[in-house]
């Protein structure tokens, strides 16, 4: 049976009278270049005559050896299983030198060729996370195999990367289905935002349907692919295409019970994709049990093997890849999340082993002063992360809130993931202590994605965290909390998800805040525990605590953790309020922190003791200033009295002076009138 037309033999053999063929090298002068005499030598199954060598590709083995089967009257499936055996030959082989046993000659062996490490050409797939996973997307020139149960997105992975070939890298491509028509293709795709019809009208893109019904086809001979090939080959040529779709390859085999037949054409299909240099995506069914293909040979023959699983775990469903097998390239092996989604196909990013993201030394502040202050006046570096943990009830998601409204008051975007509570509930809780977050979501600054952790798997909710950051570029992102993912997923499962969306965050220099719920307390569990585990990870861990005393409960807060900066090591209380968010300074008591009603009391009493001591001291001033007024008054009196005896003691002594002087003048006029007379009655004496 044939799809269109004959194919076309390779002639020139002999047969030996063993039935060993003798090959007859085709004349080519891209695989045989002849140096000294016109291409004609030929190989026997026993030769060993030494000559110039000259390479054959196998396509040309496979060619003369259903020649020379042909001629000794061998059936087709006698040629398929020699074409088999000659793919397993080496695709370069010695024309004239070439043993049966495929040993290379003695001059062959004492020929060394220079080692020369070439990368392996690449074509990339334009596919979020997949060119990661591959190292640079898929084998360029080579087919590649994407195989896996129904539903698992086969098709949705194949033209995706057909439109991005043609859209982004410039290759156009041809997809070429036996199940679907091309209208039916169109509409399904139209839904991920590809315009294949666009797309076809530009020659970038080609769509062949090929209808393959077993009940309308009569048999005439024997089953091959050449009319494919002609058909292919046609649309190739037609848009110049650089890449080929084929989904699904089961098609073309669907019925046909001779598997020597099926596997020397799969071999066919495979080598002549590699001849044209078509970058192909081959998509294939999941065989029975753990069988990889329906036919289980798929996988032997392509170079790049893709599976694809959609898994059911607890009734969550999760879609899931892996790269099997990458001829010539190092590869992930693990398995990776994948979500099909209104952008398309997108597999979760791989995060850098090598741990060389940057590290800012630029700080942002948490919109709380005081915190601020507790982190060294500044707050938390750029593209930290911050994990705030505690118990329920002691303000985790208020601290979110307040982070995401401190970035939209920078003039920065934000992301709030919401695993509690509805978009509107966070937007009414958090006005009651003064954060208004509408503004923000009307200015475009904040978007707050609110849902279950049941909605979907981990693995779809941390693929759709991703897409979110890729799309609105936030500069601060909230997850609140993540302890709420452990619910329909063990740790295990949760610890490498979270881990993987750290590392993402951090190389986007994306500044995150993750809540954390401790369950127990102090008395039954360490409070310490971060219950996910991921306190390692993470560069700053505030932890927030209820203490009960005095018949009330309140709320505290600390540093356990800050890389990179000096922090505070008291404890502070955690006080929401109609004014937003403070921290207040605890008292310390005999034996206690003071907190809530105990620490007012007890400021209460100091401000009372304190008012105390000030109307003492004022008292005893103004006893000390009326003593020193009293004093002072004695003092007046005295330098009076001291005065008063001053100026009689001077008066004194001024009265006695003048009694003196009196006295003396008196005597002196006495001495004189008394001399006087004694003169006047004395006679006069003369000169002697």
């Amino acid at each position: 049976m044939r799809l269109l037309g004959p194919r076309e033999g390779v002639g020139g053999t002999q047969v030996s009278p063993g039935g060993n063929a003798w090959i007859r090298c085709i004349p080519n002068p891209m695989l045989c270049p002849s140096t000294t005499a016109p291409f004609g030598g030929e190989v026997e199954g026993q030769s060993s005559s030494p000559a110039t060598h000259k390479k054959v590709g196998s396509a040309a083995i496979r060619g003369t050896l259903r020649e020379g089967r042909r001629g000794q009257g061998a059936s087709r499936d006698e040629e398929r299983s020699a074409e088999v055996d000659a793919d397993a030959q080496p695709a370069s082989l010695p024309c004239d030198t070439m043993r049966s046993h495929g040993t290379p000659s003695d001059s062959m062996k004492n020929k060394r060729r220079p080692e020369v490490s070439l990368p392996l050409p690449k074509a990339l797939t334009g596919i979020t996370g997949l060119d990661e996973i591959t190292g640079g997307g898929l084998p360029a020139g080579r087919p590649t195999l994407v195989c896996g149960s129904a539903g698992c997105g086969k098709t949705m992975l194949a033209m995706e990367f057909l439109v991005r070939g043609a859209a982004e890298f410039g290759e156009p491509g041809v997809f070429m289905m036996f199940e679907e028509n091309a209208a039916e293709l169109t509409a399904n795709v139209r839904s991920l935002g590809f315009d294949l019809d666009q797309l076809v009208k530009e020659k970038k893109i080609a769509l062949d349907h090929v209808h393959i019904e077993r009940s309308e086809i009569e048999e005439t001979g024997e089953y091959d692919l050449e009319g494919l090939f002609i058909r292919l080959g046609h649309a190739i040529d037609a848009i110049g295409a650089k890449r080929v779709v084929l989904d699904t390859v089961e098609a073309l085999f669907a019925g046909l019970p001779n598997h020597a037949i099926l596997r020397a054409e799969l071999r066919r299909l495979f080598r002549w994709l590699k001849d044209r240099g078509m970058t192909a995506i081959i998509t294939g069914e999941k065989g029975e049990g753990n069988a990889i293909t329906r036919y289980g040979l798929e996988e032997y023959v392509a170079d790049c093997v893709i599976t694809l699983d959609h898994r059911v775990t607890e009734q969550i469903s999760t879609r899931r890849l892996r790269v099997l097998k990458y001829r010539g390239s190092a590869h992930g092996t693990n398995e990776y999340p994948f979500l099909i989604g209104a952008r398309g196909f997108s597999v979760l990013p791989i995060t850098s082993l090598r741990l060389d993201h940057a590290a800012p030394a630029e700080r942002l502040s948490t919109g709380i002063a005081r915190l601020d202050d507790m982190l060294g006046g500044q707050g938390v570096f750029r593209g930290s992360s911050v994990l705030v943990s505690g118990a329920p009830g002691t303000g985790k998601s208020s601290i979110g809130a307040n982070f995401v409204d401190a970035a939209c008051r920078r003039g920065e975007r934000a992301v709030l993931f919401a695993y509690e509570e509805s978009s509107a509930q966070i937007l009414r809780n958090m006005r009651s202590i003064g954060i208004d977050l509408a503004p923000w979501m009307k200015k475009g600054l904040l978007q707050i994605y609110a849902s279950r952790p049941t909605l979907s798997g981990l693995e779809q909710h941390l693929v759709a965290m991703h897409d979110m950051v890729k799309a609105f570029h936030p500069a601060v992102v909230v997850v609140d909390p993540i302890s709420n993912l452990t619910l329909e997923h063990s740790e295990t499962d949760v610890m490498p998800t979270l881990m993987r969306l750290i590392d993402f965050l951090k190389q986007q220099q994306i500044t995150s805040l993750f809540t954390s719920l401790t369950t127990g307390g102090s008395g039954t569990s360490a409070p310490e525990d971060s219950q996910v585990g991921v306190s390692s990870l993470m560069d700053t861990w505030l932890l927030l605590r209820n203490v009960e005393f005095n018949g009330e409960r309140n709320r505290l807060i600390y540093v356990l953790k800050s890389r990179g900066m000096a922090h505070s090591n008291q404890v502070r209380e955690f006080v929401l309020s109609d004014a937003g968010i403070d921290l207040v300074d605890v008292y310390l008591g005999a034996d206690r922190v003071l907190t809530g009603t105990a620490r007012v009391a007890q400021a209460a009493h100091e401000r009372s003791a304190a008012e105390l001591r000030r109307e003492d001291h004022e008292r005893k001033l103004r006893q000390l200033a009326a003593k020193r007024k009293a004093i002072e008054a004695q003092i007046a009196a005295l330098n009076a009295e001291s005065e008063a005896e001053a100026a009689e003691v001077t008066f004194a002594i001024a009265q006695e002076s003048l009694q003196e002087t009196t006295t003396q003048q008196n005597s002196a006029a006495m001495a004189q009138l008394r001399g006087g007379s004694k003169s006047g009655n004395a006679p006069k004496r003369g000169p002697r």
